[in-house]
Order: structure tokens, then C-alpha cells, then sequence
């Protein structure tokens, strides 16, 4: 059966800064005639299509000033149908915690040819800011992603991987290391806690499970990951 031909691309704008984009989802972005953005994707992006019109879609947590995930793939859709060239701009990578499924499916139901470009997910600008590796040999051999919340306002905590990232976490971190140590990771098991990673205005801090709670003040209203385990173990010489 052939396939549609393609009419709205997922581009992953990256963790933070306009320059953290793929080159090929820059290209895809400089074409567009429609972009649907969210709101953690750096606004420098919009002078690279200047000539599109710009849809703000933008979730906020669970916060009533979110745009229903319902209204975005009715909006995806409608845009599809009048224009052949629609990105929808997610911030980090697409498929990390980006709600893609939901909307790859409203498209899909529709007939409508879709193309995924990938990003850097805020995992990965949060290693790269601290400068801890999230995989270490021998010790460091697999790593989870998950939330901290639940979308019925429930905290978890694993311990599934050598090393766990948290995201999402901002908001219950003396409460995320409770449930931690539920969970069986020890006291002095290392964490590192980074917020507005990729941003000029990145932030991060070194604890324990134990001391985890400290990092709230610091990091309060900020957009958070938090990394335990080997990932979260500092590289010998890091200041």
C-alpha cells in the first residue's frame, strides 16, 4: 500500500537553546508553512521560519493553562488538511515523554503522512552539563527514564536500572528521596539534581539520597531532572 505523502514533521527542538536543534530538523523547520510549538522550545527558533505561522501549543505540567493534548491533535489535523508542509515542534526529543503516540495517532486516522526528526532529550543535556556519564563501564550498564509524577498527581521512585532519571521533578524532591529509599536505594547512593538544563542559566548540585531534600531550594520552579545511581557518581577530578 503506498504511503501518504508527508505533511507534518516532528521535529525534537532539543533541551534548551535555539542551537541544541539537529541540522536536519533545522532544515525541516526553515520550510515550514505551519509550525505547532510548545512551550519550552527557545523562541530564538521562530526567526528561522519567519515566513510561517506559529501556533502556540504549549504544555505546562498538569496546569489549567496547558493546551489539551484533545485540541492539539484536532489542531495537527486541521492544519495538515490546508497546508502540505506543518512541523509540530516538541522541546527535547519526540519521543521522550512528548505525548507523540497521541498524536501520531490522530494523523494516522486521518490519513496524513507524518516524518519524526529527532532531539536531544534533557536527559542527556543534563549529563552533559554535570559532566557524569549516565553509563559507566562496569558499574553503569543500563539506564531508566521515568516521571516523578504519576498523571493522577502520584509520586514514584524505582529502582529498575543502575541508573535512574527522574523526570519532572522539581516540585517533591524531599518526598522523591523518601521514596527513594523505599524503594531500597541506600542513603549515601550519589544524586544529582539539574534544572533548565541546556539553558544559559543551567543549574545543578551534587547530593546523597540523604541530602537529597537540599536541592529544593536551589532548584524550586524550575524544570528538573534528577539522576541517582552510577550516572550521578562525579568523574574523578571534577571540581
Amino acid at each position: 500500500m503506498a504511503q501518504p505523502p508527508v505533511r507534518v514533521v516532528f521535529i525534537g527542538a532539543g533541551p534548551g537553546s535555539a542551537d541544541l536543534i539537529t541540522v536536519r530538523g533545522l532544515n525541516r523547520l526553515r520550510a515550514a508553512e505551519v509550525v505547532l510549538a510548545d512551550a519550552l522550545t527557545d523562541p530564538a527558533l521562530r526567526d528561522e521560519a519567519l515566513q510561517a505561522e506559529w501556533i502556540d501549543v504549549g504544555k505546562r505540567g498538569f496546569s489549567a493553562e496547558s493546551t489539551g493534548q484533545t485540541r492539539i491533535n484536532a489542531l495537527l489535523v486541521a492544519c495538515a488538511q490546508r497546508s502540505a508542509r506543518v512541523v509540530r515542534l516538541k522541546g527535547g526529543d519526540p519521543s521522550v515523554f512528548g505525548r507523540l503516540e497521541e498524536e501520531l495517532e490522530a494523523l494516522h486516522a486521518a490519513g496524513i503522512g507524518c516524518e519524526v526528526v529527532p532531539g536531544v532529550t534533557s536527559a542527556l543535556a543534563a549529563a552533559a552539563v554535570s559532566q557524569q556519564p549516565l553509563t559507566r563501564r562496569g558499574v553503569g550498564r543500563s539506564v531508566a527514564f521515568s516521571t516523578a509524577m504519576t498523571r493522577t498527581g502520584d509520586l514514584e521512585a524505582r529502582r529498575s536500572a543502575d541508573t535512574e532519571v527522574f523526570y519532572m521533578a522539581g516540585r517533591q524532591l524531599p518526598s522523591l528521596a523518601e521514596r527513594l529509599l523505599e524503594v531500597g536505594w541506600e542513603a549515601d547512593t550519589p544524586a544529582v539534581v539539574i534544572s533548565r538544563a541546556g539553558w544559559p542559566d543551567e543549574c545543578f548540585s551534587r547530593h546523597t539520597i540523604a541530602t537529597l531534600a537540599e536541592a529544593d531550594t536551589l532548584h524550586f520552579g524550575r524544570p528538573t531532572l534528577v539522576t541517582v545511581g552510577a550516572g550521578a557518581r562525579a568523574v574523578a577530578h571534577t571540581p
